[in-house]
Order: C-alpha cells, then structure tokens, then sequence
C-alpha cells in the first residue's frame, strides 16, 4: 500500500503540469480563440512559466492541437429514426455539459486555418455519416442541414450565449428541435 503523504514522482508532477497547461490552454482557446490566446495566457492560467509551455507543446500551433484534440462524439448509424435520435442525444450531452474541445475549434476556425480546416473536415464526416442514413436523392444537403442547426444551436448556446438558449434546458430544446431532425432524416417518412 503506498504512502498517501508521498510526494509525487517527477513523472506524476510533469504528468499533472502537463495536464493543467492542456485545461488552461483548451479554457483560454474556446474563451477567446486561437489568435487572442497567448503561451503567456496560457502559462499565466496554469502558473507554470511560458518557457515551460513551449517546452512540453514546441509552439502554440502544437499547443492547440493537442488542447482540441478530443473524441469525437460517436459517429450516428442505422435507421433514420436511430440516426435523429442518436443526434439529438449528442447535441443534449453537449447542450448540458460544454464541449470546451470543440468550442475552442468553433470559436477559432473563423480567424485561425488549422482549426477551419479541423471544423470542415469533422463537419464532412459527420455529414457523410448522416447521409448515409437518409433515404433521398438530397441525402447529402439534409446532413449538411443538420450539421449546420446542430452546430448553431451549440454556437448559440455557449459561445454566443443567446438568450433564452444560453439558459434553457437541454431537454427542453432537444424536444423542440425533435420534429425538425426527424423530419430532415426523413425519419418520419
């Protein structure tokens, strides 16, 4: 049994730096994105000095890498039905809990190209997921529809924080929403 009075390994201690720079870093890019965020912001936040940051990350562009780095949320499959629900459950998680990864992506991509071309190429795969799942000729414009109401309602909801969706409960919007998914799934068709 080990001692819980222990110090920590120097493993566990640059582990546990490591992470606190990754918390502050992801924090500071989804609160003012790739261009406002500074290593000195960031090592500020985490209280490490700024040369420590670089040491551990090289650059902000490899600091911003690693900080969105995050699962995915999984892919949808099956039915049209599975896929709307499916969906909707995704957008309720990130509708109750902020997606700070992806946030941090979202409120970049418009002034950084790294994180444009992350969001574009999540948003294709999402899509291309999706389309799979409609039974229609336009399969590939009603994915990119949804892809779209998806990620403005969570723009709206945490980065915009548009009243009264900044504060509205997520089951509340999910069962809005519901008809209009269903429908662009063609779900029920």
């Amino acid at each position: 049994m080990s001692d819980p009075s222990a110090r920590p390994s120097r493993a566990e201690q640059r582990r546990n730096t490591e992470a606190r720079i990754l918390g502050q870093a992801r924090r500071l890019f989804a609160e003012s994105g790739y261009d406002r965020t500074t290593i000195r912001a960031v090592a500020t936040a985490a209280e490490v000095d700024p040369g420590l940051v670089m040491h551990y990350f090289r650059s902000k562009e490899e600091l911003f890498a690693r900080a969105t780095e995050g699962g995915p949320p999984p892919l949808p499959g099956g039915t049209p039905e599975q896929v709307a629900e499916q969906l909707l459950d995704v957008l309720r998680g990130s509708l109750a809990d902020e997606p700070v990864e992806s946030l941090a992506v979202l409120r970049s991509m418009l002034t950084h190209p790294e994180a444009a071309h992350e969001a574009r190429e999540a948003s294709r795969i999402q899509r291309d997921q999706i389309s799979e799942a409609i039974p229609d000729d336009q399969a590939d414009l009603r994915a990119g529809l949804i892809s779209a109401v998806l990620i403005g309602v969570v723009l709206g909801r945490h980065l915009i924080k548009l009243d009264p969706l900044a504060d509205a409960d997520p089951d509340q919007i999910v069962e809005i929403l519901r008809p209009s998914i269903r429908s662009l799934t063609k779900a029920d068709d």
